[in-house]
Order: structure tokens, then sequence, then C-alpha cells
């Protein structure tokens, strides 16, 4: 399946996640503030979600209890879904 054009370009862009922003597996757990690149985009706004691939400095310091939790439910922590809406472009 071909990878779909986000209507804002956002395919290979740095982004930042957008304060308030939690998990959507873990609730509890906040992502504001990460950062990333997306790496694909799907469906159209305002249902429209980003595939991110979290940079370096997001990896050091991920909480070690959101760590933990993707080990334990066998989930890819380097990479996330997120709704285009939560993150926002670096400048």
């Amino acid at each position: 399946m071909a990878k779909k054009k986000a209507t804002g370009g956002l395919e290979g862009s740095r982004i930042r996640v957008k304060p308030g922003v939690n998990s959507p597996e873990f609730p509890e757990i906040s992502m504001a503030g990460w950062t990333g690149s997306v790496v694909e985009t799907s469906g159209k706004a305002p249902a429209q979600t980003v595939i991110v691939e979290w940079d370096g400095p997001t990896l050091a310091a991920m909480p070690k209890v959101y760590l933990e939790k993707c080990e334990s439910q066998q989930l890819y922590h380097l990479m996330a879904s997120l709704k285009a809406d939560d993150v926002e472009p670096l400048a």
C-alpha cells in the first residue's frame, strides 16, 4: 500500500508533540515535547494520523515506565501513531 501524502506535507518533517498530549496506548504518560520525524501519514483531516519516529534526545529521555509498558505489551517504543493535530512542525 502506498503512503498517503498529508495535506500539509508532513512526511520527512521534524515535529514536536504539543502540550497536553498523552500516549494513545498509555493515557497516564505525557508525550508533550517529544520530538521526532514523520515517516508516514494516513487519512484526511480531521482524522489524519502520523507515524512518528522518535529522535535520539527523546529516546534518551523517555520515562522508564513507558519503556517497561511498551515491552510488557510488545509495542515498538521507537515510533508512535498520533493524530496529526497533536503535533507541530519544528522550526
